[in-house]
């Protein structure tokens, strides 16, 4: 495949708003040893890009300074080293960064391929909120059949894939959500979804024999309240602060009633981590969408030059599932 010299990015000109990504151009990249260069069709948008573009979560060493963690496309090019994968293979990767561009390099063991009957559109939305899901409510929370789950944020990209993939093991699910339509949204999926704005998770969950295991994004006063909703050996998996990571909690309730808080971010872990995790979701949950047990709750799709919409589309929480932009011919 003869690859051009120059592409179409995204960049981030200064921390700040969506106004601050502007398109530009920059180099091909080219594999190193062990990657692949992926040509992007569509690029998820997710949270941490926001961050990033905002100043406050910096790219890791090494990484594209460009945002975008995760895409869907076919294989361009292969690093030395590199057998599992041929040009022109369909694929869908976890990225260090760099997916709101034509082209974009990540390690062969972190791309996937695309599930069958899965478009490119529906692929791109998979790897950063599978990643995230199984590794933290699997790998670290522990989720097993009959237990309760309790997710915030159900109507959200993470929120529909963790409410999914906890229904196929067989958990009971509970979430919340902001809005009517959103609770309607979750509890289509499976859920029991609580509006946040009108009821309280605290007391459902109470009721029901408490949470053994909870999935939150949202952090500040939420912390407190997700102790007195667990039950006694529960465990609180953290993955984002959108109200902030401060809280005051009873310590004397974590002893007393022998509870697990733990949490973890995707994007600094190392690559044998993450193809870990990889490795694990192409046993267990490709097979789920094969089966029809996950499927890809899509909000809106976006040119790759209107990523600063994108972005206001993110951040003013109305939407439900997930955002892409689309970047072959877009």
């Amino acid at each position: 495949m003869e690859l051009p010299e120059q592409m179409r990015c995204v960049e981030i000109t200064e921390a700040g708003g969506p106004d601050v990504l502007v398109q530009g151009a920059r180099a091909v990249p080219v594999p190193r040893h062990g990657e692949i260069l992926i040509e992007v069709a569509y690029a998820g948008v997710n949270r941490p890009d926001a961050l990033q573009r905002a100043g406050a979560y910096r790219a890791p060493p090494g990484a594209s300074d460009l945002p975008g963690l995760e895409c869907s496309g076919r294989v361009a090019a292969l690093g030395s080293g590199v057998t599992q994968w041929a040009v022109g293979d369909a694929v869908c990767a976890l990225l260090p960064g760099g997916g709101y561009a034509d082209y974009a390099t990540c390690p062969a063991e972190h791309a996937l391929p695309v599930p069958a009957g899965l478009d490119l559109k529906s692929a791109a939305c998979l790897p950063e909120t599978c990643f995230t899901v199984w590794s933290n409510v699997v790998m670290r929370g522990g989720l097993k059949a009959g237990e309760r789950f309790l997710v915030h944020g159900g109507s959200s990209g993470i929120g529909t894939t963790a409410i999914q993939i906890a229904k196929a093991l067989g958990a009971r699910v509970f979430t919340t959500a902001g809005s009517p339509e959103k609770c309607a949204a979750c509890e289509e999926l499976g859920a029991t979804a609580i509006n946040y704005k009108t009821g309280d998770f605290v007391d459902v969950l109470r009721a029901e024999g408490g949470a053994d295991l909870i999935l939150d994004m949202v952090g500040g006063s939420y912390i407190a309240r997700n102790i007195k909703a667990m039950a006694d050996d529960g465990r609180m998996v953290m993955i984002a602060f959108l109200e902030g990571p401060k809280a005051e909690i009873n310590f004397a309730q974590v002893m007393m009633r022998r509870l697990t808080i733990t949490g973890s971010t995707l994007r600094p872990q190392s690559d044998a981590a993450k193809a870990a995790i990889a490795a694990q979701l192409r046993e267990h949950v490709w097979p789920m969408i094969s089966a029809g047990k996950l499927r890809v709750i899509h909000d809106s799709a976006y040119p790759l030059a209107q990523a600063a919409t994108a972005h206001a589309r993110m951040e003013s929480s109305q939407h439900i599932g997930k955002i892409v932009l689309e970047v072959a011919g877009g």
